[in-house]
């Protein structure tokens, strides 16, 4: 077993907090950065050191990186609105792109060789094809999903470089809770956004009822949190094992959910009985996405372990608990 310490920038956010916490499960002492602009202090375990710094400090990262020890870096810490990011492009580049090329300089500096960059399945856009691989085509449509992609390049480029060790996590939607402690508190995710209604006594709402799809609402791919931080633990224990590893992988389910689907679980699930309101499409909005796993299952250990129901249920438990 490991005990080698990684720093985990954003760790006091929602996923990065399962990271931490499954990095503490797996061995593998964590280091939390985070300037706590999403995140939540109380997110951070009791006995976790807590660095309060943005990653665009080049100084408090080399400092965190030296004082830790630190063997390798996860790096979840980033501006992650995708239609947010059309409006703000400068805000979202500078915490991405900058963020990241301050990162990867500190590391360098401090001689620390191995990243697991948490990316997205924003870097393919509005794709057309049933199941995206790691070689589908990357065609971003927001300043977010260019601002991931480019983190990627500047991953290889630094490869080229200095010889960094690295791989993206790339996936869609992020669901559920490991922890009834820890919830997802982004304003923008269909979850939250759906148990805020509810909860406030509103009904939740499907924007478009009329796509190519079996059901006639957008397919998505909906993983649940845990999963997802296993998986970076596991991609985090491959490089520092010095086992190979591909530049990047898709973290999908295969299959995916439709919003409809949801809304009939979450009514299920909250005892709430409640017929959501029916919208026009959102423009920009594909009819599926959805992500193949294969190629993760096979080196980081990736599989779906949580049923739709089993999301749904740690999420809103969450939610009530936050109450």
């Amino acid at each position: 077993m490991s005990s080698s310490t990684w720093l985990v920038t954003g760790g006091a956010g929602y996923i990065g907090a399962h990271v931490v916490r499954a990095l503490s499960a797996a061995g593998m002492p964590p280091v939390v950065l985070d300037d706590l602009s999403s995140g939540h202090a109380a997110f951070v375990p009791e006995g976790v050191p807590f660095v309060r710094a943005s990653v665009l400090d080049a100084r408090a990262v080399e400092a965190a990186l030296a004082d830790h020890a630190v063997a390798g870096v996860i790096h979840v810490a980033g501006f992650k609105y995708a239609g947010v990011s059309v409006q703000r492009p400068l805000h979202t580049y500078e915490q991405n792109v900058t963020g990241m090329a301050v990162l990867l300089g500190a590391m360098e500096r401090a001689g620390v060789q191995r990243c697991v960059f948490s990316s997205s399945a924003a870097v393919f856009g509005a794709v057309d094809v049933d199941l995206v691989t790691e070689d589908t085509p990357k065609s971003p449509t927001s300043p977010y999903g260019e601002s991931k992609l480019i983190g990627e390049w500047l991953l290889r480029d630094q490869e080229v470089a200095v010889g960094l060790r690295h791989t993206s996590l790339r996936y869609f939607n992020v669901v559920g809770s490991g922890d009834p402690a820890l919830r997802d508190t982004s304003p923008h995710n269909l979850f939250p956004l759906v148990f805020d209604a509810l909860v406030e006594g509103r009904v939740p709402r499907i924007n478009g009822t009329d796509y190519p799809t079996p059901d006639g609402t957008c397919v998505r791919d909906y993983i649940h949190v845990s999963d997802l931080a296993l998986a970076h633990v596991e991609a985090a224990r491959r490089l520092e094992a010095g086992q190979s590893i591909e530049p990047a992988y898709n973290l999908g389910s295969g299959d995916g959910v439709s919003v409809r689907q949801i809304m009939d679980a979450v009514a299920h699930v909250t005892g709430i009985d409640f017929e959501p309101e029916l919208a026009e499409r959102r423009p920009g909005d594909p009819p599926r996405i959805v992500a193949s796993g294969e190629l993760a299952a096979r080196d980081l250990d990736w599989e779906m372990r949580h049923t739709l129901e089993q999301m749904v249920r740690s999420a809103w438990d969450a939610r009530r608990a936050s109450v």
